[in-house]
């Protein structure tokens, strides 16, 4: 990662927090070890409602981290912070029988279109 882009990620989560957590008085987290930081790392992009409307273990939240790091410009999160950060999630939003559904295998998807000409 360039240090432009890092410098960008810490600028855009240094105003982002502030407005995201006012947009999110609907979905506050559960108080508890390692909330200050999913605050501050998630809701830069996203509204915590994402967060406190999914459930898993904490393999699917690595997954997702790892998801949004290859494909949505996730910054690095340091180790220590990532692990506080999925035991905070394992713990508080764990796997059950509620939650969003798995994707759909890729033979169950609809063909793609055609490109245009």
């Amino acid at each position: 990662m360039s240090c432009r882009r890092c410098l960008a990620a810490l600028v855009m989560c240094a105003w982002a927090v502030p407005a995201a957590a006012a947009r999110d008085v609907a979905a506050p987290l559960i108080q508890d070890a390692g909330a200050e930081l999913v605050q501050a790392h998630c809701s830069a992009c996203h509204s915590l409602q994402l967060i406190t409307s999914q459930r898993g273990d904490r393999a699917f939240w690595l997954e997702s981290i790892r998801w949004m790091q290859q494909t949505q410009n996730l910054w690095p999160i340091p180790a220590e912070q990532e692990t506080q950060i999925l035991d905070y999630l394992a713990k508080n939003y764990a796997g059950s029988g509620w939650g969003r559904r798995p994707p759909l295998a890729e033979h169950l998807l609809p063909p793609a279109p055609a490109p245009a000409p």
